[in-house]
């Protein structure tokens, strides 16, 4: 996850920024309501309501930043043909998103709503972060796989970010 350039090997005594909390608990949210058959209006009322700061593997995390949480949750949701779509042709084969972890499809599912709708956030930021998320969940083969798809989606989805950075 993005640390806004502070020291990467402190992670474990700085706390998570409110942002990244928002996207963290956005995973856990659409994962509820995918296996808990809850609708997103309630899975965020109950997010806000009783998760708002939490200590995750022994790190205290910030209050989540609930409008932004709030939007990655609808979007999502929302959008998830347009996602799911986008993440597809992205993936090396057919059809593997929908055999994947639920957890590492949703961090796909949050990074590519992100790259569609939220341009004011760099590419190389949602990578970073989603990416940070998959590696609190999952191994390297994952990790790798994640940064990958959603380097390709944002590659596809905002080619001039890349052209930018390279010619620069």
């Amino acid at each position: 996850m993005s640390d806004g350039g502070q020291n990467r090997n402190n992670r474990t005594s700085r706390p998570a920024g409110r942002r990244s909390v928002a996207r963290l608990f956005a995973v856990q949210a659409l994962y509820e309501i995918e296996f808990g058959g809850g609708v997103p209006e309630a899975v965020i009322a109950d997010f806000r309501a009783h998760r708002q700061t939490e200590e995750i593997d022994g790190v205290q995390m910030r209050e989540a930043d609930a409008d932004w949480f709030g939007e990655i949750v609808r979007g999502v949701s929302r959008r998830q043909e347009e996602v799911d779509e986008a993440i597809r042709a992205a993936m090396p084969r057919a059809g593997a998103i929908d055999r994947m972890e639920a957890i590492l499809r949703y961090a796909l599912r949050c990074a590519t709503y992100e790259i569609l709708a939220r341009i004011d956030v760099p590419a190389t930021t949602v990578i970073d972060e989603y990416t940070g998320i998959v590696r609190a969940f999952f191994g390297p083969r994952e990790i790798k796989l994640a940064n990958g798809v959603i380097d390709a989606v944002a590659r596809r989805l905002r080619p001039g970010e890349y052209a930018a950075s390279q010619n620069g």
